[in-house]
């Protein structure tokens, strides 16, 4: 079964850890990251002024910050879909960090 490669093209600053994401395929998603920001990895964007370092990698077209975070585009595409395992995983990082 093929799955789609999604690209980001573009995204907005929102509102505080929100950013609304558009895709390839001319969709695009509001992303509030704050359920996830936790463990090492992700829970160093809760300094706002990091996050909001955000860019795109112009070689794998995802979303990615100063500190090596980053997501799969295709989490970021189906995000609804994702967001309750995402969740359920934060909570592993955070128990990792502590």
């Amino acid at each position: 079964m093929a799955h789609p490669i999604h690209r980001v093209l573009s995204f907005d600053i929102v509102g505080a850890y929100t950013l609304r994401v558009r895709f390839e395929d001319e969709t695009e998603q509001v992303i509030d990251f704050r359920p996830i920001l936790a463990g090492e990895m992700y829970g160093p964007l809760l300094d706002l002024s990091l996050f909001e370092q955000v860019a795109i990698d112009p070689e794998i077209h995802t979303l990615v910050w100063p500190n090596g975070a980053d997501f799969d585009p295709a989490a970021l595409h189906d995000w609804p879909n994702r967001i309750d395992a995402l969740k359920e995983m934060s909570g592993r990082w955070a128990g990792l960090a502590a």
